[in-house]
Parts: structure tokens; C-alpha cells; sequence
């Protein structure tokens, strides 16, 4: 390639002599020292790098439908169609909030993609889809190959857990957007369900039975303003130890409890009971959750008594002084899904769960009303 250059005195002397082509064989002074990626934040070889100690545990979550391997321009997944009458595809798109702060004052980075994974597959089970693929989004302000790979191996672990394949992702470093010890995290994931078997409100009937699947804690939800009243106003450390956690366990420990991924759970229960609906207990709480699958001439009946938050709930609501509405608005209370069956299968729904190590128990039932929750009596203290 050929530049063209202005020249301040040509050969003969003339001010503003005739211009001539630059040549790379010109006499020229010293250059400065041209740009590139790396210079300005971005590193090429380091993404490279975090994809190759990733490869390994994305493997582990392939199934029988993935075609080709990391580093296609797209993931590549055949659908066995075979298997249904009329196959619909269910998609969900999700995040962890601000539990990602938690994390990278920990510096532990193994688990929030087990969170990131549970916020999306969870929704996705809830109209009764199989998750089938995930695809994830990574933003940084820098690319720290072994981090990048924490990152991604909890939301590995988190695919195997859920039953679906890692298809791909992406991992953009935004220097100058982001510190370099700052990322957020974000994915995508697709399920399929059978037409006729698609769960929600329009198949719940009155005296069905509602039944609880206990939290692993707070889940991904609500840590604004956890942060806002314990390590705020609240002034507490992460690591300090908190009796009513257990045996030396403090509260970034706590608080970085990965979010339960119940979607085998829930596939495995439409398989032996009658499965109305499933209300997945995100940002929002119970209230704002569980009416979401209810008729506008029903409402669900649940009855506090029936259990006992874990203590994180009640520190947070003791150090903020905060009203009970705006608790069960905010977290999830200790329950991480509900599930709406027959009321002749709601035995039969608890003991399937207990059978799979999942917490199980009725709360209530469904009722004539107007769409509403009807949050009854006091949870279970001491």
C-alpha cells in the first residue's frame, strides 16, 4: 500500500515543493511506536487462553444433539423432533444482580455461574421445558485468563446440574467501561416442551395443592439492598462468623451460597405427578412470584407456619429494620419454587422430592378469589 504524505521543503529547495509518494524505502526520523488492541485494554491471546482451559469442562456438559465444538461462529444443536407432536421452543434470558459484587470482593468466582445458570434453566422449567442449551455473555474490564475460567466452570457445573449443554458464549473485555477486577455475567438458554404439556395457570383448578421446595438460601435476588443494610448501615464484614450460620461459617460464605438449580427436580415430578404449574421465586418473592400462575378467579393460600426461614433472612430484616411486606417483596423467604398439583398427588409430590434430597412440603392449597396470594399467619421461629 502506497500513503501519501506532505513534505515541509522539497529536494530542490522550493517551499511547498511538488508532493511525492511516501515509499517504505524513504528517509525518514524515528516513528512512534503504533498502536494496537493490547496497547488500549483489549488482549486477543488472553481470551484465547481463558477459552482453552475452559474446553475440558464445557465438554462435560455436551449431550447427544450438540454438533461441532467450541469455536464455530455459532452453536450448532439438532433438535430430535421425532420425539414430539408439536414441539415448542421455550427461551429465557437472565442475570445474578449485584451477588456478583459479593464474589469479586471474595475473590471467589467458582459459583456465581451456578447462579447465573439456575436464574435462567429455572425459568425455563417453570411452563415445563427441558432446558436444552445455555449460551453465556462474560463482560470484563480485563481478561484474567484463570478468572475468566472460574467464571466459567461454575456455569459448566451449573449446565451439568440443569441437564443441558453449554452451546457457546461470549467474553468481552471493556477496559475503560469496567475496572479490571470488575465483570458481569449474563446468558441465554433455550428448553423445548410438547404443546399439550405446556404447565401454567390454565391448567390450575381449585383445591389443588401448593407445595414448597426449600431455598438453599438467598438465592440471586434482593442483594442491593442486603448489601445496602449488612455491610452498609449495618457495617459487618464478610468475614465474619455469624453463630446462627453454623459451625465457623461467616457471611460472604453466607451470602454466596449458590442458588439451587431445580429444574431436574421439577422434570422428574411432571413425570410421576400431576404438575399444574411451577412458580420460580425470583426478584419479586412469593407474592410476586406465585400469582403469576393463577386464574384471575383463584388465588393460592400460603401458610407461613408451615416453616422456618433460614437465619440469614432474619439478620437482614433485624439489622434493616424491615417491614414484613417489603421482606416477602424483595426475597424469596426460604422458598426457592413451588409446584401446584392435584391435591390427590400432593403426597405423592412430596415424597418424590424427598426422595431426590430436595425439602418438600405443602403450604396450602388454591382457592376461589382474584388472582392473588394469600399470605396466612407467622413463620416458625427458634
Amino acid at each position: 500500500m502506497t500513503h501519501v504524505s506532505e513534505r515541509s521543503a522539497g529536494s530542490n529547495g522550493a517551499e511547498g515543493g511538488d508532493r511525492q509518494p511516501w515509499t517504505a524505502g524513504a528517509v525518514r526520523g524515528p516513528r512512534k511506536r503504533s498502536a494496537t488492541y493490547a496497547a488500549a485494554g483489549v488482549s486477543i491471546d488472553a481470551g484465547d487462553r481463558a477459552v482453552e482451559l475452559l474446553k475440558s469442562k464445557v465438554k462435560k456438559t455436551t449431550r447427544p444433539e450438540v454438533m461441532g465444538d467450541l469455536g464455530g461462529f455459532s452453536g450448532l444443536f439438532r433438535l430430535n423432533t421425532a420425539k414430539y407432536s408439536s414441539p415448542i421452543l421455550a427461551s429465557s434470558t437472565d442475570g445474578v444482580g449485584t451477588k456478583l459484587v459479593i464474589a469479586q470482593q471474595l475473590d471467589i468466582h467458582d459459583t456465581i455461574g451456578i447462579d447465573l445458570v439456575a436464574m435462567v434453566v429455572d425459568d425455563l422449567v417453570a411452563c415445563g421445558a427441558e432446558p436444552l442449551f445455555l449460551l453465556d455473555y462474560i463482560a470484563c474490564g480485563e481478561v484474567v485468563p484463570d478468572k475468566i475460567a472460574e467464571i466459567g466452570a461454575g456455569i459448566a457445573d451449573g449446565c451439568r446440574y440443569a441437564g443441558c449443554a453449554l452451546l457457546g458464549g461470549e467474553t468481552a473485555e471493556h477496559p475503560g467501561v469496567l475496572r479490571p477486577d470488575e465483570y458481569d455475567v449474563s446468558a441465554t438458554g433455550v428448553g423445548v416442551v410438547e404443546e399439550s404439556e405446556i404447565l401454567g395457570k390454565e391448567r390450575v383448578e381449585l383445591g389443588d395443592a401448593v407445595i414448597a421446595m426449600r431455598s438453599s438460601g438467598l438465592h440471586s435476588n434482593g442483594y442491593s439492598l442486603v448489601r445496602h443494610v449488612l455491610l452498609g448501615a449495618g457495617r459487618m464484614r464478610l468475614d465474619t462468623v455469624v453463630d446462627d450460620f453454623g459451625t465457623s461459617r461467616t457471611l460472604g460464605e453466607e451470602l454466596l451460597t449458590p442458588t439451587k438449580i431445580y429444574a431436574k427436580d421439577c422434570l422428574g415430578l411432571i413425570e410421576e405427578t400431576d404438575v399444574r404449574a411451577f412458580s420460580h421465586v425470583t426478584g419479586g418473592g412469593i407474592p410476586g412470584n406465585l400469582n403469576r400462575v393463577l386464574p384471575g378467579t383463584m388465588d393460592a393460600v400460603v401458610d407461613r407456619s408451615t416453616w422456618r426461614p433460614q437465619p440469614i433472612f432474619d439478620l437482614i430484616q433485624a439489622k434493616g429494620r424491615i417491614e414484613d411486606t417489603e421482606m416477602e417483596a424483595t426475597f424469596n423467604m426460604g422458598v426457592g419454587m413451588f409446584a401446584i398439583v392435584s391435591s390427590d398427588d400432593a403426597d405423592r409430590a412430596m415424597a418424590y422430592l424427598a426422595g431426590r434430597g430436595v425439602e418438600a412440603w405443602q403450604v396450602g392449597e388454591v382457592v376461589e378469589g382474584a388472582g392473588e396470594v394469600q399470605m396466612m399467619g407467622s413463620y416458625t421461629r427458634g
